[in-house]
């Protein structure tokens, strides 16, 4: 394998939300009309799937592109404040600084991305951001994205912090690195057994180069 592309995904990967979006979920939620989070509540999402977490939260279909839609808005106001993963920053840099190509596909807004990306000097080291429209589908967005950058599926890795991240790249056929430091447990992203399980972002940086050194 020859890693050309790392692909990151942003929310809980490079970009401490959780919090924040918590606090925007809780109020939105008597707008349209889904269960308000409890701390109780947070612990057992953490444990479920994307799909199980819509549906034990009463959260209509047909609402979700409205609800993310806002939560992107809402989330814009707070994006200044937002702070990168710890140690993440480090890594991404040093990840570039060693010739890879970096990526970022997501559910979030682009514009959101791009402004946490200035606030914390790390604008430059993409080669580009997708923002989906959707919290599914984001298999689409990197079948695209390699079509576009003329990549085989060997020489592309995708990061992210959800079991949707994993089933994403599944779907793609490519290779995936499931962080534990984002939304989803460390329990629930290993039953969904991804290529590679992480806890810090120095991790990273080893992954990507023993890979390489599997084809030196």
């Amino acid at each position: 394998m020859t890693v050309k592309l790392i692909i990151f995904d942003f929310d809980g990967t490079i970009a401490d939300t959780f919090e924040p979006l918590i606090n925007i979920i809780q109020r939105l939620s008597q707008e349209f009309g889904y269960k308000s989070v409890s701390p109780e509540d947070i612990d057992v999402f953490r444990n479920l799937t994307t799909r199980e977490i819509i549906y034990q939260a009463g959260v209509s279909i047909w609402k979700l592109p409205f609800i993310l839609r806002r939560i992107k808005k809402e989330l814009h106001k707070d994006i200044k404040l937002v702070k990168p993963i710890a140690g993440m920053k480090e890594a991404l840099l040093e990840l570039k600084s060693q010739g890879n190509q970096l990526g970022i596909i997501t559910s979030n807004s682009q514009d959101n991305v791009q402004l946490f990306l200035e606030n914390n000097q790390l604008d430059q080291i993409f080669s580009f951001i997708c923002s989906g429209t959707t919290i599914f589908g984001k298999n689409k967005v990197i079948n695209n994205v390699l079509t576009q950058q003329n990549l085989h599926l060997s020489d592309v890795i995708y990061v992210g912090d959800e079991t949707r991240d994993i089933e994403a790249a599944k779907k793609s056929n490519i290779q995936v690195v499931a962080v534990s430091w984002g939304f989803n447990s460390q329990q629930i992203l290993s039953n969904q057994n991804p290529d590679y399980l992480i806890e810090h972002p120095q991790q990273l940086l080893e992954v990507v180069n023993n890979l390489k050194q599997l084809i030196s």
